[in-house]
């Protein structure tokens, strides 16, 4: 069962919001975006609560984010939801996504991201390993992961703030397969599951996979992410609703069960 996931926490789980409980306040940040990303009753899987975005018509326009901290973070506004001493190379995170039937426009570009945050005074991001959709008609169906490194080759970190794109090295994007937007998945829900590993010091041996309803979908290996950086590992973790042209149409879509890892997670039935 997904409602009441998280009562029965597996092995390796650092997180699990199934939204039956209010957890909003241990993210470091919730985003709500004037009341368009919110907990709502009978919004989630069978029937339960879950999360549900809003979208707008205006383009460069949020719809709301969650943003978790865990492990070891370089300042205290990054509040982890674990002991805040593990420093992580390696997760897992997954969620379950449902996009309505009259649902248009593809995959509304954001859905999650792992990242490093290592400055004291910034957000300057040693990595980032995002999942979104593809951006025009021809590939907004499908979900992609597209590292980023936000350090050189070697190690020292480039990045000075968040985002920081003159300083990112992007490692190469990979489409997934399965057609997740397209009309005939509307309508139902989606097991959205994602791994991160950080490269061996001075190894180019990173991975970055998908896997949609328990079935691969997208992979990258073969990563030199972070050089020979090693300070602080993977500390964040992000639901996001952000939509680079803005949507279509004012329209909506529900996220629930988000479960954060350093073991495989899977997908109940």
């Amino acid at each position: 069962m997904l409602a009441y996931e998280c009562r029965q926490p597996a092995a390796g789980w650092i997180w699990c919001d199934d939204f039956e409980s209010d957890r909003l306040a241990s993210y470091f940040e919730h985003d709500n975006a004037g009341g368009r990303f919110t907990r709502v009753a009978g919004v989630g899987a069978e029937g339960s609560a879950g999360m549900r975005a809003i979208y707008a018509t205006s383009p460069q326009t949020s719809s709301g984010s969650l943003k978790l901290a865990l492990g070891r973070t370089p300042q205290p506004y990054f509040r982890p939801v674990d002991g805040g001493t593990a420093t992580y190379r390696e997760l897992y995170w997954r969620l379950y996504v449902r996009y309505p039937a009259d649902w248009q426009g593809g995959g509304a570009d954001k859905l999650s991201r792992a990242t490093s945050f290592v400055a004291a005074d910034s957000w300057a991001q040693a990595m980032i390993a995002h999942v979104w959709s593809g951006g025009d008609s021809g590939s907004w169906n499908y979900l992609f992961v597209d590292p980023a490194s936000g350090t050189d080759t070697v190690g020292a970190i480039r990045t000075t703030t968040y985002n920081d794109f003159p300083n990112l090295r992007w490692l190469g994007a990979a489409r997934g397969t399965a057609q997740l937007f397209a009309p005939g998945s509307l309508g139902r829900w989606h097991c959205v599951e994602a791994h991160a590993r950080l490269n061996d010091g001075g190894a180019a041996n990173g991975l970055f996979e998908l896997w949609v309803d328990g079935q691969p979908d997208a992979r990258r290996e073969g990563l030199n992410w972070v050089g020979t950086y090693g300070t602080y590992g993977i500390n964040a973790v992000f639901v996001e609703n952000y939509w680079n042209a803005g949507s279509p149409v004012v329209q909506e879509r529900y996220i629930d069960n988000l479960v954060v890892s350093t073991q495989r997670i899977g997908c109940p039935a």
